[in-house]
């Protein structure tokens, strides 16, 4: 039954009920909004305190720790017979200068002990520096110099802070006595953080202080030049023939969505293809960058051709129309007049597909770059790894100062993300056209 209104009571007026009902509108509108806002800025504290984290972790990687030592260059070791042969030099025993400038420079330590503490502050790879400053100048021969010698890795932690002195021994990878040494030398100012050259020139190491990314980023760049050069030209006709040219019938309709699917298809399943086609059937060498951008490409060209699709789309008919109208073929139409128009958002979406193959890791470690490879590679079919599968190996690795260079190769592989995003928007922003 209808309410009727009170006898003596006035009806409301339709503004009346209109009014009453915005302000519950209005009230709703704003706890939409503010949820809304809230989301947002819970999303990028989230993604802040992810990138603090990792910038608090990995800045340090890109300084090493350094000590000088008066190093005798003693002719009696390098170069006995004085014929400055540089196969003579390079085979010297120059672990050897190193040990005997940590003798003088510490006299007191004679214990076996002590001794093999006191070499083990300074880095591997130092005889390496020296041999090259020697084989470079062999003049150096028989003098004596302040070298400036990489430290060992648990040394550049406890000088870096990433080691509490204040710990007990038991507690602690650095000994007591070692801090002793350390602290004497600070206080001679024979120890100093420099630039990490180390870190970009270097392949990976067992050692951390050698440890670097230029073999990775090698690998990568390998990687990528040849997935852009299959993926971008393959998606491109694919993304004509299916917009402008495929008939309209069950195949095609098959293919379209067969392409939507494989757009969300997890990575991991292109790996296994990847490993069961190229690898096991073509015998394509596993761990390069060859197969590498093999099995990118197909991971890619979904992304390369929706995104092709959607440029050529944008495109007015009129222009074909136009072309058409003054005797062009269909194909002229296509090369000339609208794929020029639609370049730019196909590179926007081979920019963006390349960065997804740049980060990717899990179809990689189903190809082999998973292998420890040292070397940087030469070519596309050089033994090779790339950044992300870096990143997963180092932090695997237990030594505290993998975590560092870990943090350290995450921050250049966001930068080069960043980079490569920050690419495919301006160049939609510079070439886009609005109809």
């Amino acid at each position: 039954m209808n309410k009727t209104p009170a006898a003596g009571a006035p009806p409301k007026r339709a503004i009346d009920i209109v009014n009453a009902s915005l302000k519950r509108r209005y009230a709703r509108e704003r706890r939409f909004r503010f949820i809304g806002l809230s989301a947002v800025i819970l999303g990028l504290s989230f993604v802040g305190l992810l990138f603090a984290d990792i910038i608090a972790k990995g800045h340090s990687a890109f300084v090493q720790t350094y000590i000088q030592l008066p190093v005798h260059f003693e002719a009696a070791v390098l170069d006995p017979d004085g014929s400055r042969n540089p196969e003579v030099l390079a085979r010297a025993n120059y672990q050897q200068l190193i040990r005997d400038a940590l003798r003088t420079e510490f006299p007191g330590v004679t214990d076996r002990r002590e001794t093999r503490t006191l070499y083990s502050m300074i880095s591997v790879g130092a005889p390496t520096q020296l041999r090259d400053r020697v084989l470079a100048n062999p003049d150096l021969i028989g003098t004596t110099q302040d070298v400036w010698l990489l430290a060992d890795d648990d040394i550049d932690m406890l000088v870096k802070g990433h080691i509490d002195r204040g710990l007990p021994e038991n507690q602690r990878r650095v000994k007591d006595q070692a801090v002793g040494w350390v602290e004497q030398l600070e206080a001679q100012g024979r120890i100093a953080k420099r630039f990490n050259t180390i870190f970009f020139t270097n392949g990976t190491s067992r050692e951390p202080e050698l440890a670097g990314i230029a073999g990775a980023l090698m690998g990568s760049f390998y990687t990528l030049i040849l997935t852009l050069l299959f993926a971008f030209p393959i998606g491109v006709g694919a993304a004509i023939y299916l917009e402008e040219f495929a008939p309209k019938n069950r195949w095609t309709d098959l293919i379209e969505v067969n392409i939507n699917n494989l757009a969300a298809v997890p990575s991991i399943v292109f790996g296994l293809l990847g490993l069961a086609v190229f690898i096991s059937v073509f015998g394509v060498p596993r761990s390069t960058p060859l197969v590498a951008a093999l099995v990118l490409t197909l991971m890619t060209l979904p992304t390369i051709i929706i995104a092709s699709r959607a440029a050529l789309k944008s495109v007015p008919p009129s222009i074909r129309e136009a072309a058409l109208g003054v005797g062009a073929s269909p194909l002229q139409t296509q090369i000339h007049h609208v794929l020029p128009l639609a370049m730019p958002g196909m590179l926007t979406g081979t920019i963006i597909g390349m960065a997804q193959a740049l980060g990717e890791t899990a179809p990689l470690l189903m190809i082999g770059m998973i292998a420890f490879i040292v070397e940087i590679p030469s070519g596309f079919t050089s033994p090779s790894t790339v950044l992300p599968v870096q990143i997963f190996l180092w932090a695997d690795s237990p030594e505290r100062a993998f975590v560092e260079r870990t943090s350290a190769a995450i921050m250049v592989l966001l930068a080069f993300l960043i980079l490569m995003n920050l690419t495919a928007v301006l160049l939609r922003r510079r070439f886009e056209r609005r109809w």
